[in-house]
């Protein structure tokens, strides 16, 4: 559709609720996986509207430059722009993540991932113990802060290599009030960053170089090559990892990566073979795919 058929269509919107049906009829055009949730998110952002005030607002009138900004965003949307990028937003764990290009979107099989951190505290410790977390490759932060909101007393240091991803969540940590119990450095994953950690977690790059080019277009067109790309097998950043794991983990600490589809068993052996860690347990996400791993000290 070209920018002139979109501007049509949407100029042929005189209210919200037309808006909504001809830019969920665009998507569902478009072969949109959810084209009416899209419709609704980027309708509501355009006007600063929640999902109960658009419901609420659906016969009133347009102006003809929120139209325009409605045609701008879906124009992006359907050029592959995810939603959460055209928003500068992204829901983690319940929690508001504001977006940089320098980070991925937070992802809701991550989510496994800080289950399987709060798993490996219960399994020891209390929830509200004095507990030292490390992010590495901390990108928006959604890991470290989501366990920092369910871990009141714990205190989390977050690394990055990208400055720009740092800012970021040193951002997001404070518009969720957790810049006290917060702390980000940009270093290569755990590299000086020294030991006592309780939990040590990180959703590394882990997708061959090869295979950036078969991801989907909001990923790869979207998504920075720096938090994907994994080196020639995907497995380079648990091999550094994997090293620096023995001098973060205080001794009855826990590590836990997330890893990708059918990567467990090579996971497990680069960090088993490593001499100091042993998994204890491995979690699914939502679809049964083995999502999160956790190593421990060998007794």
């Amino acid at each position: 559709m070209s920018q002139a058929d979109l501007r049509s269509a949407q100029n042929s919107a005189h209210d919200i609720g037309a808006a909504r049906r001809i830019v969920t009829r665009l998507f569902e055009e478009a072969g949109l996986e959810s084209p009416s949730l899209d419709a609704r998110l980027l309708i509501g952002h355009a006007l600063s509207l929640d999902h109960t005030a658009l419901a609420i607002a659906s016969d009133r009138a347009l102006t003809q430059g929120e139209r325009d900004t409605i045609a701008e965003f879906v124009a992006r949307r359907l050029k592959g722009e995810p939603v959460a990028r055209i928003v500068g937003e992204k829901e983690f764990w319940g929690l508001p993540f504001k977006l940089s290009p320098a980070a991925l979107v937070p992802r809701p099989d991550t989510e496994t991932l800080v289950e399987a951190a709060l798993a490996a505290v219960d399994a020891g410790k209390r929830r509200d113990d004095r507990l030292m977390i490390a992010d590495l490759g901390v990108g928006s932060g959604a890991i470290l802060l989501a366990l920092l909101h369910e871990l009141p007393n714990a205190f989390g240091i977050g690394t990055d290599r990208s400055s720009e991803a740092i800012a970021t969540a040193r951002s997001n940590a404070a518009a969720l009030g957790l810049s006290s119990r917060a702390a980000f450095a940009m270093m290569d994953f755990g590299a000086g960053l020294g030991g006592g950690f309780d939990i040590v977690v990180s959703n590394p790059p882990y997708i061959a170089s090869a295979d950036i080019a078969s991801l989907s277009r909001d990923v790869r067109e979207h998504d920075p090559r720096l938090a994907l790309d994994g080196g020639a097998d995907g497995l380079n950043a648990y091999r550094a990892i994997a090293r620096q794991a023995p001098d973060l983990l205080r001794g009855d600490g826990a590590m836990i990566v997330e890893i990708g589809l059918g990567q467990a068993g090579d996971i497990r052996t680069i960090f088993e073979t490593s001499g100091a860690l042993e998994i204890t347990a491995s979690r699914d996400d939502l679809a049964g795919i083995a999502r999160a791993l956790t190593f421990r000290r060998r007794p």
